[in-house]
């Protein structure tokens, strides 16, 4: 016989949900009201490039409310974090990432093993561990678009990881750096097209950015150049013509998106340049008269030398590439460097990016050792890894200082890393949107 629900019961049990949502609500609201008072014992102006002892970080939700001199306190219900024996900075941003994977003697392989359910599980993993390295915003430049629903996930609080602005699917020429179907069997390479991230003429290319509007992308990248890691032959030679590249970026101008282009050889450089992307990607091969004509036309170079360096060591690891590669990497890879001092010293604008991925996610900092050894002041390369880019991502108000009124992004090292760059490598202290993600 089924039972007979006391009302008196269901009255009592509806009063108590209703006192729970309270608490939950007072709870949440109690919480977001809470400040956070970061005591700093130097924190680092990166505009001036000055280390400024003794200030105190006001973060209210996701913003910085103020930055006062000398050590504060809020109210007892306020949290307040000791960050006296640290040097604190905004957090790092890095302006070329692939988040959905990392090299391996097996990358390969997976292309055709892997699912889009593994790539995310994977993504999220490397995203963990580039925010906690202190990099709370990068710019991913293409995968197979898992990229665009990470970015959500990430958004949406159901996994940790930086503030990502991503270019979805690369755009590439048939055969070119960026055609996925490279490698693959004459039965299985097919002819793909704009949706797929392969043009070949300015109207497919506007069709392309149109796309990857639609998909949800922030930025745009092609390969303008051939590449290192793709199974194509030619690492270097020029893949677009001009006319493509400015219906590409006049699009993309259209739709507010940022536009970049990998490219390694001279050639593909200068007409990336002349039609109208804004970032040049590794730029290994690049010539004096491509360096000026970048300053003319204020195109930024995202050196990634990282990315060089580790090619060209594991080109000689019997196995880890594919002969193909491994051939250009051994010739590309060591010219990373070299051309980033040049380019440096003749006032090319530079903007901090790595290509991790190539190399473990998680190890980015180590750029700026690089930087550093070509004779940029650690000053400078700090500037490019915070304030130039977030001024390149349209976040220069928000992103790159310590500043009242800027998202709460900061970390924190042991050491000035004005002395000693490679602190940046061992990061202690990580907030982002004034959330504590890492507290050693």
């Amino acid at each position: 016989m089924p039972v007979k629900s006391n009302p008196m019961n269901q009255y009592a049990r509806a009063r108590s949900r209703a006192l729970l949502s309270f608490l939950l609500c007072a709870t949440a609201l109690s919480l977001s009201a809470q400040k956070k008072y970061l005591q700093c014992g130097n924190l680092l102006d990166v505009e001036s490039g000055k280390v400024l002892p003794a200030r105190t970080l006001v973060v209210q939700g996701n913003r910085i409310e103020a930055v006062l001199e000398g050590y504060a306190a809020g109210t007892e219900a306020d949290a307040v974090i000791d960050l006296r024996n640290s040097y604190v900075l905004p957090g790092l941003i890095d302006m070329h990432v692939h988040i959905e994977g990392q090299s391996s003697p097996d990358s390969y392989i997976k292309r055709f093993t892997s699912n889009e359910a593994d790539i995310a599980f994977e993504s999220a993993v490397y995203a963990e561990r580039t925010l906690l390295a202190g990099f709370t915003t990068v710019r991913d430049l293409g995968g197979s678009g898992v990229n665009i629903a990470l970015r959500k996930a990430i958004q949406k609080g159901l996994t940790p990881g930086p503030r990502l602005y991503t270019a979805g699917k690369t755009i590439s020429t048939t055969g070119g750096h960026g055609d996925p179907t490279n490698g693959r069997t004459l039965d299985e390479m097919g002819d793909p097209g704009p949706r797929e991230g392969v043009v070949n003429s300015p109207e497919e290319g506007r069709k392309a950015v149109r796309q990857r509007y639609k998909d949800g992308a922030d930025v745009i990248k092609i390969t303008a150049t051939g590449g290192v890691l793709s199974v194509s032959k030619n690492g270097q030679n020029p893949q677009f013509t001009i006319e493509e590249i400015q219906a590409i970026t006049e699009t993309a101008r259209d739709y507010g998106m940022l536009s970049a282009a990998h490219a390694h050889g001279d050639e593909g450089m200068r007409r990336a340049i002349l039609g109208g992307i804004q970032t040049i990607e590794h730029g290994t091969l690049m010539s004096e008269a491509t360096m000026d004509l970048m300053k003319e036309h204020g195109v930024y170079l995202v050196p990634t030398i990282s990315a060089g360096r580790e090619a060209s060591r594991l080109a000689d690891v019997p196995g880890y590439y594919p002969e193909v590669v491994a051939r250009k990497a051994r010739e590309i890879g060591p010219m990373s460097q070299k051309t980033f001092a040049k380019a440096y010293k003749k006032g090319v604008p530079i903007a901090f990016g790595t290509d991790a991925g190539v190399f473990p996610h998680g190890t980015n900092a180590q750029e700026f050792g690089y930087m550093v050894e070509s004779g940029m002041p650690a000053a400078e390369a700090l500037r490019s890894a915070t304030l130039t880019n977030a001024r390149l991502l349209g976040m220069g108000d928000e992103l790159g200082q310590l500043k009242a009124g800027f998202l709460a992004d900061i970390i924190a090292v042991s050491g000035s890393p004005l002395d000693d760059v490679h602190t940046l490598e061992s990061v202690r202290f990580v907030m982002k949107d004034g959330q504590v993600y890492k507290a050693d």
